[in-house]
């Protein structure tokens, strides 16, 4: 009984192997390249450096896909709202986004006259020239449809749920509308530290109470 291979078939089978591995390499390849076009596809990158307070950059007017961009700016105005508006029972964090340094997220998403009409705040006064005696938060919550562009792409009326609680009670839920008007001028300066806060450099320009009866740092446990 013949127990070995001969060499003709150990180098047929030798090229069989070599010949699927190419096929995996060209398969591969293959995909890499189709996945490569088009070569002028915008791409995005984040570059990870060292806190450069002083260096500041300009931001240019683009062109992005309308409906990224107007789901971005629905996002933004979420978080806008939610930022301004809720409160944690942590004086460190509610500091530190409401104040006017790097990492202040209502500072450096609004411009100067809307940042100084909110320092005006009862609430803001309360936790950032002293801590509050006693625990409590505040919520905001999002019903369906709660953002309706009034002028695409810049002005938006923006609906909510307002209301505070601590250990022993819960405010009732009180039902707020805000005109919000957006702007991204070209040509807009922004600190390099405040580039992950606010990539596209969008700003809050109006911030106008239309219903609620009054602005909601102003009323609930501060009344």
């Amino acid at each position: 009984m013949q127990n070995r291979v001969e060499p003709p078939i150990l180098l047929s089978r030798l090229m069989i192997f070599v010949f699927a591995t190419m096929l995996v390499v060209l398969g591969a390849l293959g995909v890499t390249l189709y996945n490569m076009f088009p070569l002028d596809r915008p791409q995005v990158f984040f570059l990870m450096t060292a806190p450069k307070n002083d260096l500041k950059m300009v931001m240019r007017e683009m062109v992005p896909n309308d409906t990224n961009l107007d789901a971005f700016k629905y996002a933004f105005i979420r978080e806008y709202i939610r930022a301004r508006n809720e409160v944690v029972p942590n004086a460190r964090e509610m500091r530190t986004k409401w104040n006017n340094g790097p990492d202040g997220v209502v500072y450096s998403w609004s411009t100067p006259d809307v940042y100084n009409a909110f320092t005006q705040t009862n609430m803001w006064n309360a936790w950032m020239s002293e801590i509050p005696d006693f625990e409590f938060s505040c919520s905001v919550e999002f019903e369906t449809g709660a953002i309706e562009p009034r002028i695409e792409g810049t002005e938006y009326a923006v609906s909510f749920k307002y209301f505070c609680s601590d250990s022993n009670r819960q405010m009732d839920k009180k039902d707020y509308t805000i005109k919000i008007k957006l702007t991204m001028d070209d040509g807009t300066e922004m600190k390099w530290a405040d580039r992950l806060n606010n990539p596209l450099g969008i700003r809050v320009s109006e911030y106008v109470i239309e219903s609620g009866n009054g602005d909601p740092l102003d009323t609930g446990y501060l009344e």
